[in-house]
């Protein structure tokens, strides 16, 4: 007679191994960290012996499940910025909280709750992607569930990066730190196509493939990220990643929404992982991935619940059942991922597709023992038929809830046994997220009652300010203007054409300035657009004042990078009303008696107020201002231009007059 540590005995069992081998009444046996046999209870229990057997009740013995992607310290920002877009939820919310408050402290509690819910929820391996990986990384060990933790690598700093290249030193020290760990397996996590650069895509595959970890990366989430990259780089977003590398490592692609079956087949091609986010997709409007055509393509799929601030929760129960009722109404296909290949891709076919399937997901000996109970004799769950063996995959499916799930084991180690959690306090905790949910409110009030503060929140706002000196005048010729450029004492440093769309942003309160936005097409001298550029600026008083001739004194409070749509920044800034204004713009830079001066010949197109020249110049004191002015006048004069015809305006106020 066999000696086990532990016989479970007296349940239906799931294997989930190739053959979907079900027994009932069924036993496994458990040895140190790993199942030691599996089959029908009177065959075991004539082989083996314990001292420690326990009887199941008839509950279903299955392996635990796993979560093929998330971001598990985000339960502490769960219902922060809801029924947003995802660019507007990442990037004006997440990631400007993320900055203010995400350290080694914030991921280690957030990472504490959301072991907690994962264990109740019957998951046994999550696979995280997120910032402080390391801290993760223990705190999921020391309560003893699996996971494959990903240090994130993002193109601008982070909370635990200033730049990409700390971010990899930081992402190949964990991974040399925690390699060869019994519930640990370290990866790298270049976020996102439109968050890298092409070669921090191609420096973390080679990290990955240096020390054979799993590449876990976003792919294809949204529609506009496609739009984005094939109008960029002429090609869809699975073509361009493989060119940047990253299939040459373990791929775990989180989403792949929007990919056809020639990037399905590239994926299986290379052996990637694709995890599947129905909630996710479903609360962000980012589409219907064609789960049932990847699976038939051969593509190992995987159920992941995303982070707890997009789903809003790490309930992989909730999370299988509506995987399948997505596929089933997006492909218009009843029998679509039927229960047992639902169940699959959250067991054996979720450990292939995050390549640890040598370690769990399925109940064979020599695997890990992590393997959960779930009683399926509850009122939602009854009565219960016998005729067809294979329906208690649909009654896992369709009618289990996660408050169901009794018992889970993970690496031979009981983490929760009767609904009890045996390694965790969880009451701790939520008292500790519940003081983070209010710093974080105070945060986004003070925020929000600013639009410089959003403005900065986002990123990439200079905070210094700049004055401009500037007059316009009314101009009939164009033409004659930048010929009288080429007289004595100009000299001229470039030339630039660009046709600029200008959207101004009113807000109730008056205080707080006018936003604009705008975006310049860059035109050649063919008269094609060879790029386009976005930039934002919060203007202040537009006119602080006047000197000799009107030439008038502008503030520019705060420039920054517009490296989002104008719907972004619609939503994000929530402006009370809007103006356009159409111009098409030649600049030049030039120097007038020594001094710097930009010249602009402009034509407003909407409205359509004809042409004007402005002559504007730097300055940083009164003194100088006062100087420039009487210098622009000179040179306006010296053009040709009467000065008469001058406009004591700037363009915005020339145009709120003409409308009104």
């Amino acid at each position: 007679m066999n000696k086990a540590d532990l016989i479970l005995k007296n349940a239906i069992v799931l294997t989930m191994d190739v053959d979907y081998h079900i027994f009932s009444p069924g036993a496994v046996a458990v040895n140190g960290d790993h199942i030691l046999a599996v089959g029908p209870e009177a065959d075991l229990l004539g082989e083996y012996q314990s001292d420690q057997i326990i009887d199941c009740e008839g509950k279903v013995l299955m392996p635990g499940l796993i979560n093929a992607h998330t971001h598990v310290p985000m339960t502490l920002l769960r219902g922060l910025a809801d029924d947003l877009r995802l660019d507007v939820w990442l990037m004006g919310y997440m990631m400007p909280v993320e900055r203010e408050f995400v350290s080694p402290e914030f991921v280690r509690l957030g990472t504490q709750l959301a072991c907690a819910e994962s264990i109740r929820s019957g998951v046994t391996t999550f696979v995280d992607m997120y910032y402080f990986e390391a801290d993760i990384a223990k705190a999921t060990a020391e309560i003893g569930l699996r996971a494959i933790c990903s240090q994130s690598v993002l193109k601008f700093p982070t909370p635990d990066a200033a730049s990409y290249e700390e971010s990899l030193a930081a992402a190949e020290e964990f991974i040399k730190t925690w390699k060869d760990h019994p519930l640990i397996i370290p990866a790298i996590a270049p976020h996102a196509p439109y968050t890298c650069t092409d070669e921090i895509l191609q420096a973390c595959a080679d990290l990955a493939v240096k020390y054979d970890i799993p590449l876990h990366i976003h792919l294809a989430e949204t529609a506009g990220e496609v739009e984005s990259i094939r109008k960029e780089f002429g090609m869809p977003v699975i073509p361009y990643v493989k060119k940047r590398g990253i299939f040459e490592a373990k791929v775990i692609a989180a989403h792949c929404v929007h990919i056809d079956e020639g990037e399905m087949r590239t994926i299986q091609h290379a052996h990637g992982g694709i995890a599947h986010n129905p909630s996710s997709n479903l609360k962000l409007a980012s589409g219907f991935a064609n789960v049932k055509r990847m699976l038939e393509v051969g593509v190992n799929v995987g159920i992941g619940t995303d982070g707890p601030a997009s789903n809003n929760d790490l309930d992989m129960v909730e999370e299988i059942r509506l995987a399948s009722m997505v596929a089933k109404s997006a492909s218009g296909d009843p029998t679509a991922l039927p229960a047992r290949q639902t169940l699959a891709m959250a067991t054996c076919i979720g450990a292939k597709a995050v390549h640890i399937d040598h370690l769990t997901g399925s109940l064979v000996p020599g695997k890990r023992a992590d393997l959960i109970l779930l009683g399926i004799n509850e009122v939602h769950n009854s009565p219960n038929f016998h005729r067809d063996p294979e329906g208690i995959y649909a009654q896992i499916i369709y009618a289990a809830k996660s408050t169901d799930i009794s018992d889970v084991m993970v690496n031979g180690q009981w983490l929760m046994q009767n609904r009890e959690l045996l390694t965790i306090n969880e009451d701790v905790f939520l008292k500790e997220a519940q003081v983070y949910a209010s710093k974080i409110d105070a945060f986004l009030i003070e925020r929000e009652k600013s639009v410089l503060s959003k403005l900065i929140a986002i990123g990439g706002a200079s905070e210094e300010e700049s004055f401009e000196v500037q007059a316009k005048v009314h101009i009939k010729d164009p033409d004659a203007v930048i010929a009288s450029l080429q007289k004595e004492n100009i000299e001229i440093f470039y030339t630039r054409h660009y046709h600029e769309y200008d959207t101004y942003f009113f807000f109730e309160r008056e205080n707080q300035g006018r936003l604009r936005y705008r975006e310049d097409e860059f035109i050649d001298s063919k008269g094609d657009v060879t790029g386009v550029r976005g930039r934002l600026t919060l203007i202040g008083d537009n006119r602080e004042g006047a000197f000799e001739h009107d030439v008038m004194l502008s503030r520019s409070r705060y420039l920054a990078p517009a490296t989002h749509s104008l719907r972004f920044y619609r939503e994000y800034f929530e402006p009370a009303n809007e103006l356009e204004i159409e111009k098409d713009r030649k600049r030049f830079k030039i120097q007038y008696k020594d001094v710097d001066f930009y010249i602009n010949i402009d034509t407003l197109i909407k409205p359509d107020l004809g042409h004007f020249l402005e002559v504007k110049s730097r300055t940083w004191s009164r003194e100088d201002a006062d100087q420039k002015s009487r210098m622009i006048s000179d040179l306006i004069e010296h053009l040709g231009i009467s000065y008469e015809k001058a406009e004591t305006q700037d363009y915005l106020e020339i145009v709120e007059d003409y409308l009104h």
